[in-house]
């Protein structure tokens, strides 16, 4: 399945999935079907893509190494029609590829070292998203689907959890790649809510708010937040000011988000 004549390329984190049996299982985690909108961010040797594109029948791909794109096309030639678009996905306009009747389904063994900018980059696009099926190290999808008041909480558990539901599926261990990673990784699944849990008035505030709230994380929302919001007004809501942002629930951000808003609104 891999070609082992491309040594992986550190500054892209390239780690090749090579494991038949964990490539059956993800597959069948997505079940992907001909008319779907399926995009692949980062294809690399092709192990995804293939067993992908018999299912689907067509199959955009997002790939930023150019010495993998004639490769990839050759071993994917037979398999359906394969559509490669040479970019960086942290800059990629994701909205691009998406129509009306069909939502993009995005998925990918994303690289290790831009994982948490690429989360964040696509959820700008969420709005053109049906699902996401991504790879990631077990860590990050620990911290993804993280409960408030445990140590993996923060805000990437935050700001994904406002936008969907976060449901890690199984674990994949360094021996299933080339080279090995030096740390499991895990499958994770992203399904976009069809309306926010907790709406806000302004997601511009809340993002900014958010990151406000997790900039120092030893010390409390007192602190952190004074540069936007009084101890008082925080209070008022029924949230001790005296607490971490770790132990803030969802709808708890929302509430200082939107006081927030009024506030500058006045």
């Amino acid at each position: 399945m891999a070609d082992y004549k491309h040594k992986a390329r550190k500054r892209f984190g390239q780690n090749f999935l090579t494991d038949k049996n964990i490539v059956g299982k993800i597959v069948m985690s997505i079940s992907p079907q001909p008319g779907d909108n399926l995009v692949e961010i980062g294809p690399g040797l092709g192990a995804l893509t293939r067993p992908l594109l018999a299912k689907a029948k067509r199959l955009q791909a997002v790939e930023l190494d150019r010495d993998l794109i004639p490769r990839l096309r050759e071993s994917c030639r037979d398999a359906g029609e394969l559509l490669i678009h040479e970019a960086d996905a942290l800059e990629f306009d994701f909205s691009t590829l998406a129509e009306p009747a069909r939502p993009l389904r995005l998925v990918g063994n994303l690289p290790y070292n831009i994982s948490t900018p690429l989360l964040f980059h696509l959820i700008g696009f969420i709005a053109a998203i049906r699902d996401m099926h991504f790879m990631l190290q077990k860590e990050v999808v620990d911290r993804m689907a993280a409960e408030p008041d445990t140590d993996d909480y923060g805000r990437l558990s935050v700001m994904l959890q406002y936008h969907c539901a976060v449901e890690p599926l199984f674990t994949v261990p360094p021996g299933a790649f080339n080279p090995r990673p030096k740390v499991d990784s895990r499958i994770v699944r992203l399904l976009p809510h069809p309306a926010p849990p907790s709406p806000v008035e302004n997601y511009a505030d809340f993002s900014a708010l958010v990151k406000q709230a997790f900039s120092q994380r030893r010390k409390t929302l007192r602190n952190n937040l004074k540069p936007i919001l009084d101890a008082d007004i925080i209070a008022a809501l029924g949230i001790d000011p005296g607490t971490r942002a770790e132990t803030l629930s969802l709808a708890d951000f929302a509430k200082l988000a939107n006081a927030w808003t009024g506030i500058k609104n006045k």
